[in-house]
């Protein structure tokens, strides 16, 4: 209209040319104070390093890569190479297969290994620290194996048939994209499938005994799954159950049977909260023919399940301890064998043959390092596998805890402290938290968590609401306007310890790493005395400002978890309420380390590098305030790495780091 004024280009460039002249004065200020930091600390990282070397070839390398059994095959990895070796013959006549030098991808590590059914080829996805996207090599196997095909930006995929891969691509943190390739005949790729809707991710999954190939489309509620025949692998993929709001599930099969892990339900209050087991014929397979097999219980998680051709195997957490549940599909009975106290993780090995008597996994914890086990579905008994020369973890106890939280939940805590240590109240304690997106805390075995056990640390896990240790309700009442609720849990379960002699604020230490990080900033700054120390790895510290900025790759995805402030003003005033940086304030903070990365496309360092800005300007504006004797300004350092991505990344890379 006439007399409108028109936005100015000019003045919205010059806002971005100064914001990012900002990031980069910012930026260069905190790595030359890094750099005058940094050689303080010198003779303790040499120490450090070189008593981590010595734990991981002392434990990690001998403990062996999970092993994927094919007939008489075996197949594993170990130092980036891929072997097959005759499953009676022993592993120390294996061959080689492949090697990531071999094919010029040096900074590269493996992340996932398919074999076709017939064993002719090999998918192999290898991702670099640097980015969290992998490029997908399929090895034509045989007496020289040669590599056929290279895909970029690959996310998962499975082998719908011996010549037939379906893969996910992944564009900006997203994978929408289904595509199907062929290698014999008339080679051809095709795409399958496309998901349109933003908040959605899919991925692929193959069913126990090969028989479907399933396309899932998740989001952080609902879910939706597409059916590929393999035995018709060309053809168009089925719909199971379009996706309802707020019913999760996920597809397995037999005998003519689909089984539906779910939150679908009755009664009401099953819905969302509560997982089942359900079944119904392939030929109607809509949620309205779902019949009830089993129930998981109240505050049970369900970490995994396998499906054998006469059996189920669940594995289970309950207040920390770890069971495993047998579901006998012919007398429909349940068999529960509970596992060492100790164990934490679990990991399956890979087992192609649901006919299979045998199920082995894994088992470890932060400070004891994988152990194999095996049930015998014959025997209805667990063996611990005789594996190398690995020294067992005898010094370390573990203890589990309840804290009675704001609302009298009561929140589980996972404790480990050397047995030999005396006057435990003066002893340091490192506090590890998370509480987000229905993911448990990492309680995978770690070197550096075994080296502080016998330098006398205590360790302790956090279990609080937003995480999924006990199962789908305790992320939901963690979540979205319940946020806050995870902050009262960690301020209890930290008071707790205390409380029972565990250290002393004055001798303790936080530790989070990305969304971790909403909640050990908080406390830092409702509760900066119940601690000394934070030490946070690409901590997500500026939710309100990020979460208002839909063009960021997984804004749109993530309002399920925090909610939507562009559109819920409510939303906006709580996220406000809690978010790390929105409360920084002139106060007697606790020390803080933050370890970002340069190019982490997951948390803008942006937003860290504002964070430690501001948090500086508030410890000096207090300690200009008071200068009362004995007040201390605390060490606010941030470590920028140039390479390295928010995922997980290789030995040499965390151990530099």
């Amino acid at each position: 209209q006439e007399g409108t004024k028109v936005p100015s280009k000019r003045k919205q460039n010059t806002s971005i040319v100064t914001s990012d002249l900002l990031h980069k004065n910012l930026l260069k200020s905190e790595q030359k104070n890094w750099n005058n930091i940094s050689p303080a600390y010198k003779a303790m990282t040499k120490r450090i390093k070189e008593k981590l070397e010595e734990l991981h070839n002392m434990y990690t390398l001998n403990s062996g890569s999970p092993r994927m059994r094919f007939g008489e095959n075996v197949y594993f990895e170990e130092n980036g190479c891929i072997f097959i070796a005759k499953a009676d013959d022993g592993e120390g006549n294996a061959e080689i297969l492949f090697s990531v030098e071999d094919l010029g991808f040096s900074d590269a590590f493996i992340q996932r290994i398919r074999i076709s059914p017939d064993q002719t080829y090999m998918a192999i996805s290898l991702k670099s620290e640097n980015s969290e996207e992998a490029t997908c090599i399929i090895m034509k196997l045989g007496n020289l194996p040669v590599a056929e095909k290279i895909i970029p930006s690959v996310f998962s995929f499975e082998w719908a048939a011996n010549d037939v891969l379906y893969y996910t691509t992944q564009k900006n943190l997203k994978c929408q994209d289904v595509f199907m390739t062929t290698f014999t005949y008339q080679k051809h790729t095709k795409l399958v499938y496309t998901e349109q809707d933003a908040r959605f991710f899919v991925d692929l999954y193959c069913t126990k005994d090969r028989r479907f190939l399933t396309i899932n489309s998740n989001s952080k509620t609902t879910s939706e799954v597409w059916l590929v025949d393999c035995r018709h692998p060309f053809e168009s993929p089925a719909l199971v159950q379009a996706r309802t709001t707020g019913v999760l599930y996920h597809i397995e099969h037999r005998k003519d049977q689909l089984y539906i892990l779910t939150t679908y339900g009755e009664p009401a209050e099953y819905k969302r909260y509560l997982l089942q087991l359900m079944k119904a014929p392939v030929a109607s397979n809509g949620k309205e023919n779902w019949q009830l097999v089993y129930a998981v219980e109240k505050k049970t998680k369900l970490v995994d399940f396998e499906m054998f051709s006469d059996d189920c195997i669940m594995f289970l957490k309950n207040a920390g301890h770890l069971y495993l549940n047998v579901f006998s599909f012919v007398s429909h009975s349940v068999q529960s064998i509970k596992l060492p106290t100790w164990a934490c993780e679990f990991e399956l090995e890979s087992h192609p043959e649901h006919t299979t008597s045998t199920c082995y996994f894994q088992l470890s914890s932060p400070v004891h390092p994988p152990k194999r086990f095996a049930y015998s579905f014959k025997e209805n008994n667990l063996i611990e596998q005789a594996v190398q020369e690995v020294p067992i973890i005898t010094n370390c106890h573990t203890t589990r805890l309840l804290a009675k939280s704001k609302d009298e939940t009561l929140v589980p805590i996972t404790v480990f402290h050397n047995k030999n240590s005396k006057e435990l109240h003066r002893r340091p304690l490192l506090v590890h938290v998370y509480g987000a997106y229905g993911i448990d805390l990492n309680m995978g075995f770690r070197e550096e968590k075994l080296m502080l056990i016998e330098e006398g640390w205590i360790l302790a896990y956090c279990h609080v609401r937003g995480g999924g240790e006990q199962g789908l309700s305790w992320h939901r009442d963690g979540c979205q306007h319940n946020k806050l609720k995870g902050l009262h849990d960690l301020r209890a379960c930290i008071t707790l310890l205390h409380q029972l002699g565990f250290s002393q604020p004055k001798h303790t230490a936080l530790a989070a790493a990305s969304a971790g990080g909403v909640l050990a900033g908080a406390l830092c700054n409702t509760d900066p005395a119940l601690i000394r120390a934070m030490v946070l790895q690409a901590p997500f510290l500026d939710v309100l400002n990020t979460m208002m900025k839909t063009h960021l790759p997984l804004t749109i995805e993530e309002q399920e978890e925090w909610g939507n402030p562009l559109e819920d003003e409510k939303c906006m005033k709580y996220i406000k309420s809690y978010c790390p940086y929105q409360n920084i304030k002139p106060q007697c903070y606790p020390s803080v380390f933050i370890t970002a990365y340069e190019n982490d496309e997951r948390i803008p360092l942006t937003g860290i590098l504002r964070y430690v800005q501001k948090l500086r300007k508030a410890a000096l504006d207090h300690a200009s305030r008071t200068s009362k004797k004995g007040n201390r300004m605390p060490n606010i350092i941030l470590d920028v790495q140039a390479n390295g991505s928010h995922c997980d990344s290789s030995w040499e890379h965390s151990l530099n780091e």
